[in-house]
């Protein structure tokens, strides 16, 4: 008896479940009938149309290209700081994976191309090559110098460059160019970020220690601007010329416990040091062996930046853990940047459903472009200087420490405007608008 009650149980579950999908189907139908796709009856009782069949849209392809200068600089200091051969190149090929993302529901396909090469004019020649076969995006990791020489090489070509390397503030302002849009943060945003936090802290009083390189003395500059603009005072400056002879070989950590020390002894009176070291050939030596117990800040220490592996706020750690499966490592500053400008482009195309260069770069720099970037608010594009303006990371090499543009810096459209040239302070004349 209760064997035949189990059977029919499961009989009575089995129709229930037969009708349920009987009805789900029938529902379907109606559904697709009442959309306008053929149905098997709708197909027997309406005649073929004459005439050829209309075919499928076709599918939109975007190339985009990645053009790296391979630059001669100096080994970092540490072993763990050398860049892995494909940094920024990894960032490109998650944005691409998340453009075709979206891209497959909207019949548009992105792909990467890379061209890399030490000698610009060479490089050069190879992204006209690339934009002569109809590639309109270019992401470019160069140096300054390189990145005016292919703006200037692309000016009456249908061609942007989306620079994802350069710092330099002179490509923002008094060099700028109509079609350069920069998604690396400026050396400005940089210390700005820094700057407000320390001020925010009353740290108030900076000894600036820079390097004798031209990138040490930029940065150097931008941090006295900082000073200037939210109240801080550079009490003292001094040149470090770091030898690194010795810094490899055993022993070399003794000389350094020396030299650091006798080189900060008799400072003016500071709240922290400032270290200006875009090389990174010193400023990691000074934490923990200045004369006085402060604390270290700038190119070393306490640095601002766009991304940090350790960030996971804001859906951060999904973001890290998908390119960490994808490229087996964690994500550095240049892939996020150039993650960020192929973001732009597939974002900017999957809203406008187009390629068309012109139609593109007019809504990336309007009011109604927005890009999610992994930081909490939406980010956009100055439209004075084609600048992306977005919140910066203060950290360690560890841990986030906190997030610029501070509280209580305010501004009357958007406090990210905090962070840099301001569109009152621009030199920039390729961008104003009329």
């Amino acid at each position: 008896m209760i064997v035949d009650a189990l059977i029919v149980k499961d009989r009575l579950w089995a129709l229930r479940w037969s009708r349920t999908v009987a009805v789900a189907l029938c529902m379907a139908v109606s559904s697709l009938a009442f959309a306008g796709f053929p149905t098997a009856a709708s197909a027997q009782d309406s005649p073929a149309p004459s005439g050829s069949v209309t075919p499928a849209a076709e599918k939109l392809n975007v190339p985009i290209l990645y053009a790296r200068e391979i630059r001669d600089v100096p080994l970092p200091l540490s072993l763990l700081d050398i860049p892995p051969p494909d940094d920024g190149l990894a960032g490109g090929k998650l944005a691409i994976s998340d453009n075709n993302t979206t891209g497959r529901f909207l019949n548009q396909e992105f792909k990467l191309e890379t061209v890399e090469n030490a000698k610009p004019d060479a490089l050069i020649a190879d992204v006209l090559a690339k934009v002569a076969l109809g590639t309109s995006f270019i992401v470019v990791d160069a140096s300054a110098d390189t990145l005016l020489a292919l703006a200037d090489a692309l000016k009456d070509k249908d061609a942007l460059l989306l620079n994802a390397g350069a710092p330099d503030d002179r490509l923002r302002e008094e060099q700028c160019r109509a079609n350069v849009m920069h998604v690396a943060p400026s050396r400005a945003m940089l210390t700005d970020a820094l700057g407000q936090y320390l001020v925010w802290k009353k740290w108030t009083k900076w000894f600036l220690v820079s390097g004798n390189r031209p990138e040490d003395k930029a940065y150097a500059d931008e941090l006295k601007r900082t000073a200037k603009r939210f109240g801080a005072t550079i009490v003292e400056e001094r040149v470090f010329l770091n030898d690194t002879g010795s810094r490899r070989t055993d022993g070399g950590h003794e000389q350094i416990q020396q030299q650091i020390p006798t080189f900060t002894q008799g400072a003016k009176p500071h709240d922290v040091v400032l270290v200006a070291d875009e090389g990174g050939q010193f400023g990691e030596y000074f934490p923990y062996r200045t004369w006085d117990a402060r604390p270290v800040a700038g190119t070393a220490g306490l640095v601002a930046t766009p991304w940090h592996p350790a960030l996971e706020l804001w859906g951060g750690t999904q973001f890290q853990n998908r390119f960490r499966r994808m490229n087996n490592r964690i994500m550095r500053p240049l892939d996020y940047n150039v993650w960020l400008a192929l973001r732009a482009v597939g974002e900017a195309s999957s809203r406008k459903r187009t390629g068309n260069l012109k139609e593109l770069v007019s809504y990336m720099r309007s009011k109604d472009f927005e890009l999610a970037a992994f930081k909490g608010v939406k980010t956009t594009f100055r439209e004075w200087n084609g600048q992306l303006r977005q919140p910066l990371l203060l950290t360690t090499p560890k841990l986030l420490v906190s997030v610029s543009p501070q509280p209580q810096f305010l501004h009357q459209f958007s406090e990210l405007d905090t962070l840099g040239y301001d569109r009152p302070e621009t030199k920039c004349k390729a961008y104003l608008t009329k």
